[in-house]
């Protein structure tokens, strides 16, 4: 008889007897009812002596993802049996911290030797270890599951000797050391004491020591031109550079639309279609035609068919997938899609044939959309048109304006009629229209800030935006209406903590928020009616306006709260917005009959809304670092002087003030809001005196005088000013 293989029967063993499934571990242990060493684990899972190495490696992938851990003594045992939390570490600028659970539990704080074991961001476990002394449960790190960074851009150091960086990013409190240049390195990397670099972390800290980077990139001086954003970019990871398969996938395209992609659309290049958009416009998503039909309208609105170009799951599509959407910064944008798409071929440029998808409504004379269709189509632009001169045509009845657009003029007034009804519908809806002021910067020759402007949005950005919430609820109610998944946009109503924290605040006024539990957009709006020009307005608008929450995007159709409307998602944008990409895609299956599903199949939809939520809550952080960066540059030389503004925010620390016609803010500390101890109270949104009283309250007026600009930290500093104008005068 011959010998059976040893190897042979390994392998078939593992077939025959494969390693117990996590499920089944778990199980084990819980019915155990207690930690375990590994080998009484192994033990009771009958795993064989050819099986250890990979059952332990079973067991470090749990440990990772936190489902299992080892206590002190190394034997194994659920976190939840021991009553430990799982969650994420939020770093504060200060050295502690707080830990987020992944349950959605209390916070945990953790002082600044717990913080020393962990960068911000790190996923850990912990135990509650009592109080601290201002009454909030705290935690002391037991294992750290995740490590969130890999590399990190701040600013090189030297003190005695010793060169370690300081993290961009505040919430990274510790320094990292900088571990001598590497023997044998194919480019030795110097930096000099203040460079911006960007290091590569080769040592986590840990109770034992402090965490150690290796130099991998000199951005250059903090001052040079554009490191502002140069240093965003890397501190909020944001996809900057595109890979070389996407480039090259973008090569291949081709310049113009070809007689073969014309297979299949509708031709629609008779239609006077023009983009309105800014003066510094670049890439054009949309645009918009209209006419009279009878009483009511016809609107087209025709967006750029991106997806036709960028298929799911090719290197283009990982890329924007990765980006999420483009990231408008202060003289510069890091684009979705390569320029040769977004600037190109996919954008709406005059004169030129491109490739659209199609939203045809018809629209009553009162605003309601009777009835629209989807469809693919090749357009013509007949013209680049901005805001400013369609303003200046339909509003200030410039005469030139009006003779330079007077061929597309009916178009454009037919426009501002439908505008005029779909706006009476938007307020028939209840939809909530805060007073906002946007500003802008303007910058000289040598790209610093010569002046930030107010920016108010015309009637012609009015109009252009009730075209493309028409066209986005019809994209949602096609979707919904067939069944098909989507990335809706969603905008739920207040908490029930923040609902309670606005009733009691408006209380105080003398003003009620209607509808119970469950308030609506028409219940705000009709508030906000009510409070009319009051000199507290602006107080009580910001104090409405916090007790929302912040729109996302989720497969699940919950509705928008803001704008009224019981479904709606994003269609207009697909150049800057992969949500956008993904509704066309999903679009052109139902008009096909058939089923879109992205990467990951049916159940990927809910991943890719919060990755494409955490993407632009990423870019706003990074725009609003780099204009703060911007600001504090431009205040740096006004060090002394006195200025008017109002607080628009109060904090337990002291209350951050806005500054008129400069629309840049900064904090007056507590400690310099007089000889008084001075106490927050939430609920008033003020700071209270302890023993004269006197109040500061949110949008309250006050004179400043701007005393510090620290541009390593982005923070502008300020203190009241004095009531003498003789002694403001010395200070200077």
């Amino acid at each position: 008889m011959r010998r059976a293989d040893p190897q042979f029967e390994r392998e078939k063993a593992k077939y025959e007897h494969p390693l117990p499934s996590r499920e089944y571990i778990l199980q084990t242990l819980n019915a155990q009812g207690a930690p375990l060493e590994f080998e009484r684990l192994a033990g009771l899972l009958d795993i064989q002596a050819y099986e250890l190495e990979p059952f332990q490696r079973r067991l470090g992938a749990m440990a990772r993802e936190a489902q299992l851990m080892q206590n002190r003594r190394g034997d194994w045992l659920i976190p939840d049996k021991a009553d430990l939390v799982r969650g994420r570490v939020t770093g504060h600028p200060d050295g502690f911290g707080f830990l987020t659970p992944e349950d959605g539990g209390t916070d945990l704080f953790l002082a600044a030797k717990e913080m020393d074991k962990v960068l911000h961001g790190d996923k850990v476990i912990a135990r509650v270890i009592g109080v601290d002394r201002k009454g909030r449960p705290e935690g002391k790190i037991v294992d750290v599951t995740e490590r969130a960074n890999r590399f990190v851009v701040g600013r090189v150091i030297e003190e005695h000797g010793v060169r370690f960086v300081a993290a961009e990013n505040k919430r990274i409190s510790q320094d990292i050391l900088l571990a001598p240049p590497e023997k044998g390195a194919r480019k030795l990397l110097k930096a000099q004491a203040g460079q911006v670099v960007m290091i590569e972390l080769i040592e986590q800290p840990s109770k034992h020591g402090q965490p150690i980077g290796r130099l991998v990139e000199v951005l250059g001086n903090y001052a040079d031109p554009g490191m502002e954003i140069e240093i965003a970019l890397r501190k909020h990871e944001l996809p900057y550079e595109f890979s070389s398969a996407a480039l090259a996938e973008a090569k291949k395209l081709p310049d113009a639309v070809r007689k073969s992609d014309w297979k299949g659309r509708e031709d629609v290049t008779g239609l006077p279609l023009v983009t309105i958009d800014s003066e510094t416009a670049r890439d054009f998503d949309d645009a918009v035609y209209c006419q009279r039909k009878g009483k009511g309208f016809r609107l087209v609105v025709a967006i750029a068919d991106v997806s036709h170009y960028v298929t799911a799951g090719g290197a283009l599509d990982g890329d924007a997938y990765a980006r999420g959407n483009s990231v408008y910064f202060p003289r510069r944008v890091i684009p979705m899609l390569p320029e040769r798409i977004s600037n190109g071929l996919c954008s709406l440029n005059p004169q030129v044939e491109r490739l659209c998808m199609v939203c045809d409504m018809e629209i009553a004379g009162n605003g309601a959309i009777r009835r629209y269709r989807f469809y693919p189509a090749v357009m013509f632009s007949h013209a680049r048109l901005t805001y400013t001169e369609v303003a200046a045509a339909l509003y200030e009845n410039d005469a030139a304006a009006r003779e330079r657009l007077a061929p597309l003029l009916p178009h454009l007034e037919a426009l501002d009629a439908l505008y005029r009804q779909l706006a009476k519908e938007r307020v028939k809806r209840g939809a909530i229209d805060f007073e906002t002021t946007e500003t802008r910067m303007v910058f000289d020759d040598r790209g610093k800030i010569e002046r930030i402007e107010p920016y108010e949005r015309n009637e012609a950005h009015k109009l252009i935006e009730e075209c493309m919430l028409a066209a986005n609820v019809c994209a949602s109610e096609f979707l919904r209406e067939r069944g098909h998944p989507s990335l809706y946009r969603i905008h739920e109503g207040p908490t029930p903590e923040r609902l309670t924290k606005l009733r009691d605040f408006l209380a105080t006024f003398g003003f009620q928020l209607a509808g119970g539990d469950a308030p609506k957009a028409q219940d705000y709006a009709k508030l906000l009616e009510e409070i009319g020009q009051r000199p507290d307005r602006q107080l009580l608008q910001t104090v409405m306006l916090r007790s929302l929450r912040q729109a996302i995007y989720s497969p699940d159709n919950v509705g928008h709260f803001g704008l009224a409307y019981e479904s709606y998602t994003h269609f207009t944008s697909p150049i800057r917005r992969y949500p956008d990409l993904l509704v066309h895609r999903a679009i052109k299956s139902a008009l096909a009959v058939r089923r879109f599903e992205p990467a990951g199949g049916a159940n990927a939809w809910e991943d890719i809304g919060l990755h494409c939520s955490m993407t632009e809550r990423r870019a706003d952080d990074a725009t609003r670092d780099v204009e703060a960066w911007l600001k504090c540059f431009y205040m740096k030389d006004r060090v002394g002087e006195i200025f008017e503004g109002s607080i628009s925010s109060v904090v337990p620390f002291g209350i951050f003030v806005a500054l008129d016609g400069v629309f840049v803010e900064g904090l007056v500390h507590v400690s310099d809001l007089g000889q008084d101890y001075f106490h927050f109270e939430e609920k008033s949104h003020a700071m209270v005196g302890e023993r004269t009283g006197k109040r500061f309250r949110l949008s309250d007026r006050v004179r400043v005088q701007l005393t510090r600009v620290d541009m390593e930290a982005n923070k502008i500093d300020f203190c009241l000013a004095d009531a003498e104008p003789a002694r403001r005068k010395a200070k200077h």
